[in-house]
């Protein structure tokens, strides 16, 4: 009996031990809020790496509001982090693969690069998986988020609500390797191997197929066979431009958990 608690003490010590480092993660990120004079409420996002490599990933910001994470940075193997964003943010999160940077901090990347540097000012270069968010302004409020491959694919993200957040509250991502069922005609190949697939927009550049011109409508703009294959392989994610109905979720008062690779790519 007594060999029997010894081992429930042992089990029941780092699980303890991991519920209160997140207790602490989450107070320390409001109290950097309060002292740079920022929202007492504020979404927090958790990055994690599930790839067997390292990323890089990319944030972008697209309403002129806080830089998340300085616009991107290293993320190891296994590794995560978090940090906070204000009422009303919007942008959007990516994986940058294959990089290089030097103590300056300028490099290059095999996919997604966003001008030669570690902390981005621009979007990642196509084809790049998207994790895209609107946040609400307030914890009642709506968010509205999702997981797009309009502009193609580079490796599986998924996008997990958190924190006991209200409504919907739906997963979104795409955990299929579409680098292996990508086609010749979209295929991105570096040493040999596929690194991304392209959108049929980015590789045609045709209204029927990047929905502009007379395609510029719902109506007008269909799925395709190359946005079907995407949808086939990654049904919650957007697949083409006019992709809303089952791509966009919402969820008010969360915080997120964004999973790069959540299969273990």
């Amino acid at each position: 009996m007594k060999n029997r608690n010894i081992k429930i003490q042992s089990f029941c010590a780092p699980r303890l031990s991991t519920i209160v480092m997140a207790i602490l993660k989450r107070l320390s990120l409001l109290l950097t809020l309060l002292l740079v004079g920022s929202p007492a409420w504020a979404t927090i996002f958790t990055l994690q790496n599930h790839c067997n490599y390292t990323i890089w990933p990319g944030t972008l910001t697209g309403n002129g509001a806080t830089v998340l994470g300085g616009g991107g940075f290293s993320l190891p193997a296994g590794a995560s982090t978090s940090f906070p964003a204000p009422p009303n943010w919007s942008g959007r999160f990516w994986a940058r693969t294959g990089c290089t940077f030097d103590a300056s901090g300028h490099g290059n990347c095999t996919t997604g690069n966003c001008g030669g540097m570690l902390k981005c000012t621009g979007g990642g270069v196509p084809p790049v998986t998207l994790a895209e968010f609107t946040l609400g302004g307030s914890s009642s409020a709506k968010d509205f988020y999702d997981v797009s491959l309009v502009d193609g694919f580079n490796i599986g993200v998924g996008v997990k609500p958190s924190g006991g957040g209200t409504g919907d509250c739906q997963y979104a991502g795409c955990h299929a390797d579409l680098n292996g069922s990508c086609p010749a005609e979209l295929q991105i190949v570096e040493s040999g191997s596929v690194v991304a697939c392209k959108s049929a927009c980015a590789a045609f550049g045709t209204p029927e197929y990047c929905c502009t011109g007379a395609h510029s409508s719902p109506s007008t703009c269909g799925p395709t066979r190359y946005s079907e294959l995407f949808k086939n392989s990654c049904p919650t994610a957007y697949s083409y431009a006019y992709d809303d109905a089952s791509s966009t979720c919402t969820c008010a008062g969360s915080d997120y958990l964004i999973t790069f690779c959540p299969t273990g790519q």
